[in-house]
């Protein structure tokens, strides 16, 4: 482990970056390619951690995924001319589906990284399979809490082993006993996951998460009938669309989804994957606040449940305009390009109610905050303590240490945030707490803040924008 040194930016922020495809659609692709009849080409596909553990858990998995052999050449050369970079840029990929019940038995238990997206589609997947799989998870990924992904699946017939964990102990003749109560019970990895003849469903899920919603769906693909997936607040809807894509009988009506399942999905033949609009707010807000910066980001994906982030910012007075917006010609996801230009930032409050589209965008949008003039308030955050680390608490430990005035209270209703904007950030040591998004967005703070900003460690990037650095010395340096 190696620590970072960031200092202040004193050039303009000016250019144009394409960004590599969103790992969120990317792992879904892998995932409903494999399980699909024929074969699918699969464009502008990011070489992310998580994105490399979708490939290996599908090929454990009995599935064949090639990459094109053009690109092969190319990386290699690219890797030659920058040995510092552990990740090639590869563009296509090639899925050999083996259809619905295509998947086989794996030699031995299945690692799935720290790829949560990975972990629990698959589940999904493997609950219409009769044969049993071991998944393990890498450090950070058995700390995420599995049974809202778990409890549906063994609903539908599932047979779920997990690892327990309850807070809740009982002391007797002077020894601790573990007793298990129910609102204090929570599920880990690893588990173990035997599937085969599941049935229909009605689940109104009592969180809002994409995961679990798409876990469920997708094991509504092997039930005869109509399985029905209610959410509290409208979350992303990737696997949906993509579905739709693959000829699955699915039917959206505003918060509630329906498939009908028992029938082979189709494949279409290519897929484009958009840029990750995740990975362009790092870019987004860095231009907003830098002076004399206008910036062009191509190819972005703008699906409406993802664009909380440039909705939020827009009304904080960000410069950003959408051009060349286009639907269904390469991609089935609404996509265009971002143009973006230095701004004054003012703040705003974040509803409970917006928290589902930007959840990943929250800790960026904090830094954001610190440069805006008046007071910010993010209310209902609480899932920002459930994602790599506890999000809450490293980018507000971090951002305090360089001087921003953040304050988080908690009720029994809900979690928020409130951070006072418009006092200089200066140089700190700072810590990634081994979280790709916590130290993006401290590099980011780190070149809007006075004086130099030390970062323990950024290995962690690798999760989900290996070329991050790349493109900020393009644009930056």
């Amino acid at each position: 482990m190696s620590s970072f040194l960031v200092k202040q930016a004193q050039q303009r922020l000016k250019g144009e970056i394409t960004l590599l495809g969103d790992k969120s659609i990317a792992c879904r692709s892998i995932i409903l390619s494999a399980v699909s009849q024929g074969k699918t080409v699969i464009e502008n596909f990011p070489f992310s951690e998580d994105c490399l553990y979708a490939i290996k858990v599908f090929q454990k998995l009995g599935i064949r995924i090639t990459q094109d052999l053009r690109n092969k050449i190319a990386n290699l050369s690219y890797q030659l001319k920058n040995p510092s970079h552990q990740y090639p840029d590869v563009k296509t990929i090639t899925v050999f589906g083996k259809g619905l019940y295509g998947l086989k038995k794996p030699k031995g238990p299945i690692f799935v990284g720290d790829s949560g997206t990975t972990l629990r589609l698959a589940l999904g997947v493997l609950a219409g399979h009769n044969f049993a799989v071991t998944l393990n998870a890498g450090k950070s990924l058995s700390r995420r809490p599995m049974l809202r992904v778990t409890a549906p699946l063994r609903q539908m017939g599932a047979i779920i082993k997990a690892k327990i964990n309850s807070s809740a102990t009982l002391k007797v003749d002077g020894e601790c006993n573990r007793t298990i109560n129910p609102s204090k019970l929570e599920e880990y990895p690893p588990i173990i996951i035997k599937g085969g003849r599941l049935k229909p469903i009605a689940y109104k899920m009592p969180v809002a998460s994409a995961q679990v919603k798409s876990a469920v769906i997708l094991a509504g693909l092997y039930v005869r009938g109509s399985t029905c997936v209610i959410e509290p607040v409208k979350t992303r809807d990737h696997t949906e669309r993509m579905l739709k894509l693959f000829r699955a009988d699915i039917k959206v009506n505003r918060n509630a989804i329906f498939i009908k399942g028992d029938k082979e999905l189709v494949s279409p033949g290519r897929v484009f994957i958009p840029g990750d609009i995740s990975s362009a707010s790092f870019f987004i807000v860095l231009a907003a606040i830098l002076p004399h910066a206008q910036i062009l980001i191509k190819d972005v994906n703008l699906n409406s449940s993802r664009t909380g982030i440039i909705k939020v910012l827009k009304r904080m007075g960000a410069n950003i305009r959408v051009t060349h917006q286009a639907t269904g010609t390469r991609s089935f996801e609404p996509m265009g390009d971002l143009v973006v230009k230095s701004s004054k930032l003012k703040g705003a409050i974040i509803t409970k109610k917006e928290i589902p589209s930007l959840i990943d965008e929250l800790p960026i949008l904090m830094v954001a905050a610190c440069f805006a003039q008046g007071k910010s308030i993010f209310e209902g955050v609480g899932e920002l303590r459930l994602k790599e680390t506890d999000r809450i608490k490293s980018i507000s430990d971090n951002l305090i240490k360089m001087g921003a005035d953040i304050k988080v209270i908690k009720t029994l209703e809900l979690e928020k945030i409130i951070i006072q904007g418009g006092k200089r950030l200066k140089g700190a040591s700072v810590r990634s707490f081994a979280d790709h998004r916590t130290a993006m967005s401290m590099v980011v703070a780190g070149l809007l803040a006075q004086g130099k900003t030390k970062i323990d460690d950024i290995a962690c990037i690798n999760k989900s924008f290996p070329n991050f650095l790349t493109l900020l010395k393009e644009l930056v340096y």
